[in-house]
Formats: C-alpha cells, structure tokens, sequence
C-alpha cells in the first residue's frame, strides 16, 4: 500500500505523520489547549496563527521519525473539510507545496473520513461494511461504512454533538476547557446514579421517536437548571456527582443507538471514532452492551481519538491505492457532509462517469 504523509490542521492541533500498510511510521502532534484554555475555548485567528508557527516542525520531525526521504513517499496529504477555514489553509497549502516541490500526487482528506479510519490504525484487517459511531466536539453519527469513500449517515444528533455538551457542561460547573476529560476524571470518583437527568430524544411526525438520531442541548440545560437548584440549597455544589449522573447519561445515550442501529441493519462491528471515544464510561457501557448482543467494538488508542495526522495518513493511503487524487485547486470547506467524500476527487468521479457511459 502507498506511503503518505499527511497534514491535519482542521482546529486546535498541528499535526504530521506518515502512514504505510495501515501502520504508523511517525506521528507528530502539537497541542494548542493551553493556548487556548485562557479563551474557555478555541479562537479561530490565534489557532490559525499556532498552526503557521508549528506546521514546519510537526512536518520535519514526521519525516525524521519515519526515517525516510521524500523518494520514499508517494503522496501528500491535508485535512480539507470540514473544519476552521484558516486553520485548514495552513495545512493545505503546507501540503500543496510539498506536492509541487517533490512532484508528487495531492490528496484532499475529509476530517471525518480521518476519524473512521483510526480504527484501521490498531485494526489493520479490518475491512467494510461496519458501523462507526463518531463522537466528538463538532459532530456525533452514526455511519455505515460500505467501502472507502462510501457512507451513509444513519443518525446524528440534532443540536448539540457530545463533545459540545461535555464542554458546555464543563463551563457551567467551572472546571475549564476542554471539558471532556475533566469531567470523565471526576465522574470516575462521583456517583453516576445521584441525579436522574433526562436522555434527549426527537420525535417522530408518525409518533414514537427515531431510534438513532440524538440530542444534548436538553441535557445540558437540564444540568443547568440543576446546578441552579443545588446552589440556592447549598452552599458545596456536588460537583463530582453531577459529573458523573451526566456523563452515565450520555453514555448510555449513545450506547443504546448504536447497539440498536447494529442490530437493524444487520453490522457485527461497531468502530468508535472522535475525541468522545476517549471517554471511560461511553467505553465501558458500549463494551458491556456489544457482549451482550455478540457484537464486535473497537476503540481506537487514546492518542488516535483526538485530532491527529496518522489516521489522515491512513484514509489518504486507501485513497491513492484506489487512484483518487486532488486537483492543486482544491479549497478549504468549513462545512461538508461525508456524504460528499467522493467530490474531493473529480478526476476519479469524470473517469467512472466515462466508463458508465462506455
């Protein structure tokens, strides 16, 4: 399989790795949290700036990790969709130039696309069809993988994603940015059975409620209105429970849908992607419930969960095998459903067009 080194810059990490046969040459990874935790949260200008700063080392020291030399790779790769507009130039235009400089093929990545493919990073034989739960801070769905580039969404929540709410969440109990971790730390040690809190629902046209769809902007007002209650009653707030009574609720939130979503249409795998999939309890919930119904989960290592290159790198491989390639001219998208994967591609999609009229 073809050697890539790609570039992820969709947000708050600056990243670079190259990846060969679904294995891991190098991988570089600059944070900007704490850059950022003064903000409460990521400020678009001053992540595209870090990026600036930082997308030269990541580059040099993926390549000097690898031990190879660019006659050894065979195409180059960015995150272009979907993410913070400036932040994404910076890495495609990084990768762009290395593409002309070493003459070699260019490769748009889809952000999500990255996500599914961290499962393949520590599961090297998996292959299509499966289910991929993705949860992060922009965007929780649930996918069927039909092959490379093919997806359809089969859930996804209707307001807030679960990374958002952890982070909301987070905010209004003062615990800091991001809010994920810190709230999966204190949940550890808090009683996730203190306060019932409700489990966001949508509801039908016909009546009853779509099985796989989700919400947490009702979630995290509720915990508000609780915060609220318990801090005109006393003067400690049970910061610890409350952590824990929401994050059991998100988890089994996300758990019962995704078992469901599996049994229905007939997936014995389940692979979990985005920085949520870091989270102890949606692990725990979602390992228990898959034995029960004889299916399989994957979790990807906590450092292919959140943002990185390698599972860039991984996508951009399958892609270049299959002869996908982008034009020069490709722009960053802010938005783009992964429905769309394959318009990163034109020439491929022209060639099959072709071909289907031949």
């Amino acid at each position: 399989m073809a050697t890539v080194l790609a570039i992820e810059t969709s947000c708050d990490e600056t990243a670079a790795a190259i990846v060969k046969n679904r294995q891991v040459c190098s991988s570089a990874v600059a944070s900007q949290i704490k850059i950022h935790q003064q903000y409460g949260g990521v400020v678009p200008e001053v992540a595209s700036r870090s990026h600036v700063e930082m997308v030269n080392g990541a580059i040099a020291q993926s390549l000097s990790e690898a031990n190879l030399t660019w006659s050894e790779i065979d195409g180059i790769a960015a995150t272009c969709a979907p993410g913070l507009v400036g932040a994404l130039l910076v890495g495609l235009t990084a990768a762009k130039t290395l593409a002309i400089v070493h003459q070699k093929p260019f490769l748009g990545i889809h952000h999500l696309e990255g996500h599914i493919y961290a499962s393949y990073l520590s599961e090297p034989d998996l292959h299509p069809p499966f289910l991929c739960l993705l949860v992060s801070g922009g965007h929780t769905s649930l996918i069927h993988v039909k092959n490379c580039g093919n997806y359809e969404i089969l859930g996804q929540t209707r307001d807030d994603a679960a990374g958002e709410a952890f982070d909301k969440v987070a905010r209004l109990l003062k615990l800091g940015y991001p809010g994920g971790p810190i709230i999966d730390k204190l949940a550890q040690i808090g009683n996730p059975k203190a306060f019932s809190l409700p489990e966001g629902k949508i509801s039908l046209p016909t009546g009853g409620y779509h099985p796989y769809d989700s919400s947490f902007s009702g979630l995290k007002t509720a915990v508000l209105h609780l915060v609220q209650k318990l801090q005109k009653e006393n003067d400690d707030l049970p910061v610890k429970d409350i952590a824990a009574s929401f994050q059991e609720t998100v988890a089994k939130s996300l758990t019962k849908r995704a078992i469901a979503c599996a049994l229905d249409c007939g997936l014995n795998t389940i692979a979990i992607g985005g920085g949520v999939a870091a989270n102890s309890g949606l692990r725990q919930h979602l390992q228990k419930a898959a034995n029960a119904h004889n299916l399989r989960v994957l979790f990807p290592p906590l450092k292919y969960c959140t943002d990185n290159a390698a599972m860039i790198a991984c996508a951009a491989a399958e892609h270049l095998e299959l002869g996908h390639t982008s034009p020069l001219t490709l722009g960053a998208h802010s938005r783009m459903p992964i429905t769309d994967v394959m318009d990163l591609y034109p020439t491929f999609r022209r060639y099959l067009s072709c071909v289907n009229r031949g």
